[in-house]
């Protein structure tokens, strides 16, 4: 103990490594160090990460799988290799980490939310692939409802705009359009579930069918005052109450993996939809404090406490997590394309060849040449909420090259996130002291430097930037005395780098006016003739 001491008082070395000395005592030392294992399923990829309790990330694997687009507009995934991925990586990182399944207290689970997976619950085999939350199939399914009974309604139940982004509409597009599908849900045979649904049902060979109130929000079919699923709803998609899982908490144990899984015996206990478990990784435990994960698309999460806003400005609002009785809420914005820009310009035009190298080709120009692009590639989400808005490129001059573009894709993922959050300001009266931020693109430092320029506060990078595994673990430490408080782990929190405003505010209004012209223009393209 004098020996940490004088290393933290003289030596002024970093908690974290004070941290991964602990660890290596405990492993000298015969200490019983405590794991958890968080399994990160998302859009693209599958991941596993080991946590100890002081939050260090002690291994991580991490697999990609494919993405099937079978109509323009159309993405699916196949369910069995969601499961295989994830259950590869669980393997790989146990194996990176020299632990055994004996060390681990505990498993957290998030995943992508709206997803949608139908499958035989006698049999195990999906009915059909996974609608995944970009697909917009449902659009025309969607516009005959607002016409019939306007938005208003379901906002009032779900706190949810009505748009194909959420699951039931591609509930009903499976039971509608799936040889037996419908005739399998009324004799009982067919489940439904989100992502966190299909793991949990896979790793207890089937004997749990359940969800938490993060992702059975994000259905279009739970009321978020009355916490069930709604009977009303379910009558105008034409779903059978049958299907759907149960709704448990989000930090508790909710069964235990199965024997013939090569994890068996460890306590499932934390779900989690992904932006929801990044807001809690993220510590933003308190009213006021919002989160923006630069993923495949952008999450922004602002906690709004313990009771629904409901927005004005086309801003959901969800559930972000219940503990115990505890619900908490928070309003969000969902923007579609965001580190995906990327990836399409890596792999459909070539401007560079890894990800990682954007950020150099960006910083080749002093600004964007006049260039901006709207990424409406499946429409345009938060506050716009337009599916037939499609991708847009305006500005182009003869001095105009791959950097300028590039430049413009990059800004326009803050430029999204900024609209969502001044939305969120206005409705929740709560203005934003500052912004802390993790997912994959947040490590370019140039969309987090502009993200500050225009929202005018400090953005935040943690050390742990894999939020969103860290938050599912956080919730299932909770619930197996890992932590014994929110205290105690807000206080492990610690900080990488802070981005602060640079830019003048005269510079920045004119970029902004320009953003709002382009996407107006990029508006209701599919259906202009």
């Amino acid at each position: 103990m004098i020996f940490l001491f004088n290393i933290i008082i003289y030596k002024k070395i970093d908690i974290s490594e004070i941290q991964n000395f602990v660890h290596n005592l405990s492993i000298y030392e015969g200490i019983k160090m405590r794991y958890i294992l968080a399994l990160d399923q998302g859009t693209t990829s599958s991941r596993a990460v080991i946590f100890d309790e002081y939050c260090n990330i002690i291994s991580m694997a991490h697999k990609e799988f494919p993405q099937y687009y079978p109509e323009p507009g159309w993405v699916e995934h196949d369910p069995n290799e969601i499961w295989a991925s994830q259950n590869s990586v669980v393997i790989e990182a146990l194996s990176k980490s020299n632990l055994s399944k004996y060390d681990i207290a505990a498993i957290g689970i998030t995943n992508q939310r709206e997803t949608t997976i139908l499958w035989d619950r006698r049999t195990g085999e999906p009915v059909y692939n996974a609608i995944v939350w970009q697909d917009r199939r449902t659009s025309s399914m969607i516009d005959i409802l607002k016409q019939k009974y306007g938005d208003d309604y379901f906002q009032k139940k779900t706190g949810l705009v009505l748009d194909p982004y959420f699951s039931a509409s591609k509930i009903k597009w499976i039971l509608d359009n799936i040889p037996e599908a419908r005739q399998k849900a009324q004799r009982g045979d067919l489940y439904f579930g989100t992502v966190d649904t299909w793991l949990i049902w896979k790793y207890t060979n089937g004997k749990k069918h359940i969800t938490d109130p993060s992702n059975a929000s994000r259905t279009l079919l739970y009321n978020i005052h009355d916490m069930r699923w709604d009977e009303e709803l379910l009558d105008i998609f034409d779903i059978p109450k049958s299907i759907l899982p149960r709704v448990v908490s989000s930090s508790e144990i909710v069964g235990y993996t199965s024997e013939s899984s090569y994890i068996e015996g460890i306590p499932i206990a934390a779900l989690a939809g992904d932006q929801q478990a990044a807001l809690f990784g993220q510590m933003c435990f308190h009213q006021g404090m919002a989160k923006n994960t630069y993923g495949t698309g952008c999450f922004l999460l602002l906690n709004t406490g313990a009771k629904p806003v409901l927005s004005k400005n086309r801003m959901l609002s969800t559930i972000a997590w219940k503990i115990g009785d505890k619900v908490t809420y928070a309003l969000e914005g969902s923007i579609f394309i965001a580190g995906a820009l990327v990836q399409w310009m890596r792999d459909e035009l070539g401007i560079i060849k890894k990800s990682s190298e954007v950020e150099e080709v960006v910083n080749k120009v002093k600004d964007n040449g006049g260039v901006f692009f709207v990424p409406a590639f499946t429409g345009i989400g938060s506050p716009y909420w337009d599916p037939y808005a499609r991708g847009l490129i305006i500005g182009i001059t003869r001095g105009v090259n791959i950097s300028h573009i590039a430049r413009a894709a990059l800004e326009s993922i803050a430029y999204q996130s900024y609209d969502v959050l001044k939305a969120m300001e206005i409705d929740s009266g709560i203005v934003l002291k500052e912004l802390r931020v993790d997912g994959g693109a947040s490590q370019n430092n140039f969309i987090l430097q502009f993200q500050s320029d225009i929202l005018r506060v400090p953005v935040i990078r943690p050390k742990v930037i894999e939020t969103t595994a860290l938050g599912t673990a956080l919730l299932a430490g909770l619930a197996v005395g890992v932590w014994d408080s929110i205290n105690k782990i807000e206080s492990l929190w610690q900080i990488d780098k802070e981005y602060k405003p640079q830019m003048n505010q005269n510079e920045i209004q004119p970029l902004l006016n320009k953003w709002w012209e382009a996407v107006n223009r990029s508006r209701n393209w599919e259906n202009f003739k």
